[in-house]
């Protein structure tokens, strides 16, 4: 499938398809990403152009195999460990404590969106630091972390790193701490230690679908997320999630992200650096 060869009434169609799937808003003029991300799924897949694709897609029940990969192609899947560092540090020096002081044994946190798992690995890094230097400050703190791809899900679910992505973000000392080698493998790769692993239980989810089956929480990290769904999605996906928060639950969003005009649910924590959203 050549760029050319795009329609506008094909290219239209295909953005409505992907944000009533997933909530992803394609902009106007992403011919070039959606090109690049599908042409060879059409190529390989006996799919003639972009519209005969969406009208197979729109055909076939949710979560079908095409459905999944075209998902797939067109999620962005950036993540790195300890991402911009602070909020790591507000769930460490703040969030914690307060919950500690709260008396809440067994703290429960939702990492929303997590692609391969290093979102959630940091926060449970994070808290184990935290009970190492506060033993019996909590029973138990357990995890939970959803992204739309069953692919991402289960490399996530492995615990295994090649190089590169232990490179991104992960301090030496904590590598060194939390990861074992994996000296059987024909190239370097790292595998977190079980006990971290543990506390994490992974599970498909889309932000667009009911929260209801995963329970509640203290704290959501949905970070670099928000920026990719609508208005509308945004003030929908915000009051569900205000919804999932245990009273007094925290939220955190990415760094270039901000809910004023979203939601009047939450109160805006300074926390310098950073700031998170503290359920009302």
């Amino acid at each position: 499938m050549s760029l050319a060869r795009i329609k506008h009434e094909e290219y239209e169609d295909f953005r409505r398809f992907l944000e009533d799937a997933c909530g992803i808003l394609l902009g106007e003029n992403k011919h070039y990403l959606v090109q690049s991300r599908l042409g060879r799924l059409v190529s390989t897949g006996g799919v003639g152009s972009l519209g005969d694709l969406v009208g197979r897609l729109r055909r076939e029940p949710a979560g079908g195999p095409l459905r999944e990969q075209v998902i797939e192609a067109m999620t962005t899947n950036e993540t790195f460990w300890f991402r911009d560092n602070h909020p790591f540090a507000i769930l460490s020096n703040q969030i914690l404590p307060d919950l500690a002081q709260r008396k809440q044994r067994t703290p429960t946190i939702w990492s929303a969106a997590c692609s391969t798992g290093q979102e959630p690995y940091s926060i449970s890094i994070t808290v184990q630091d935290y009970l190492a230097k506060n033993p019996g400050a909590f029973s138990d703190v357990r995890i939970t972390a959803t992204d739309i791809s069953p692919a991402v899900l289960a490399e996530a679910r492995t615990g295994y790193y090649d190089a590169m992505a232990v490179a991104r973000g992960l301090p030496a000392e904590v590598r060194s701490r939390y990861f074992q080698r994996d000296t059987a493998h024909w190239e370097e790769r790292w595998r977190l230690r079980e006990d971290v692993r543990n506390r994490v239980r992974f599970t498909q989810g889309n932000l667009l679908a009911s929260y209801s089956s995963l329970g509640r929480f203290d704290v959501i990290f949905c970070r670099n997320v928000l920026i990719y769904f609508s208005t509308e999605s945004k003030v929908d996906i915000l009051k569900r999630m205000c919804a999932s928060l245990n009273p007094g639950g925290y939220l955190l969003l990415g760094a270039s992200e901000a809910i004023t005009q979203y939601s009047n649910e939450f109160d805006m924590v300074r926390c310098n650096p950073g700031v998170v959203y503290q359920k009302k």
